[in-house]
Formats: structure tokens, sequence, C-alpha cells
């Protein structure tokens, strides 16, 4: 009776265990599945490859708004291919500080894109992100900072969501991902 109370209990931790791992994978499978950008087939492109041209390797002009990105959000690295790393979110004041920074450093004019501006990027045919993902791969599908302020809270800021182009205001101490721009200059 002791080695079959035995073989039960450790049937029922083996079947246990293999639940565990089934339902992990499924919502390992449905994350993923979630998380995969969606495009409509029949749309217009809103960002098509043919609007922007490299500046430098991590770097791109949109020949349409004379405005260079950077492919990468704040936090992650573009090697070559794509952008590695952690997207780091910021508060809208840290933002502002690391736009400023940035400027400083190679003296290009880095900033904190208007509204208006980040707008130009969100790829209207596509969600989660939406976003040309060839030209700006590994972009989170969430929010981005805007220098934009709202003009009827000064507590708040603008921000354009990568999950489906649209744009809100948030409170400007909440942490948000940065993607910075400068004007096109003849370097």
């Amino acid at each position: 009776m002791n080695n079959l109370m035995k073989e039960t209990a450790l049937t029922s931790k083996v079947l246990s265990s293999i639940k565990t791992l089934l339902i992990s994978t499924l919502f390992t499978c449905v994350s993923i599945s979630t998380f995969a950008q969606e495009c409509l087939s029949d749309g217009l492109e809103t960002t098509p490859n043919d609007n922007f041209e490299a500046v430098t390797t991590s770097t791109l002009l949109d020949t349409t708004t004379d405005l260079v990105w950077r492919r990468c959000a704040e936090g992650q690295t573009w090697n070559g291919s794509t952008c590695s790393g952690e997207a780091v979110k910021y508060t809208w004041q840290q933002a502002l500080k690391l736009a400023h920074e940035a400027s400083n450093e190679d003296l290009l004019g880095w900033r904190l894109p208007n509204v208006k501006e980040l707008a130009t990027i969100t790829e209207r045919d596509c969600v989660r992100p939406a976003i040309n993902s060839s030209l700006f791969p590994a972009t989170p599908p969430d929010d981005f900072w805007t220098s934009t302020p709202s003009a009827d809270d000064p507590d708040r800021a603008w921000v354009v969501a990568f999950f489906n182009a649209s744009h809100s205001i948030k409170e400007k101490d909440r942490f948000i991902y940065v993607r910075l721009v400068r004007t096109f200059t003849n370097e």
C-alpha cells in the first residue's frame, strides 16, 4: 500500500508538472502571437521605405518631412540589422534632459519630437507596433513621449501610442519610451 501511495503521489506530481508546462507553453504561444505586428494587406502604406534614406547606419531621413530619426528607441542599440537591448522608459522631464544631453554630445540638435512630428512615423496600416518595422525594428508597441505639453493641464504632455497610432495626454511623471529626432542639415 505504501508503494502504491508513493507511485500515486509521483504520478500526480508528474501530471501537475506536465500541466504547468503545457499551460506556460500555451501562454507563450498566445503572447508571441498577441504581440506580432499585424498590417492590412491591401492598405496604402503611410511610411513606405521609399520615403526614408540612411543618414548614418543608425539614423534615417524622412524625405517628406526633412526629419532625421534614430532607428532605435532610447536604451536600444542599432547592431547593423536590428535594434538590440531593452528600450528604457523615462519621465517627461528625464526625456527632455536626455534629448538635451544627446544634442550636446554631437552638436546635431537632437530633441524630443512634437506630437505632429512623432505621428509622421506611425504606420496607420499596422498595429502592435504601428510603425514600419523594417525601418524601425523592435519598437515597443507602447506610448512614446513628445515635447508637446497639454494646453489644459501643466502636469501632462502628449504621447503617441505605437500600439495603434493614437495620441493622448499622460501625466509627466509616468515612465514612457523615447525616440529622438533632429532637423536635417547637410553635415
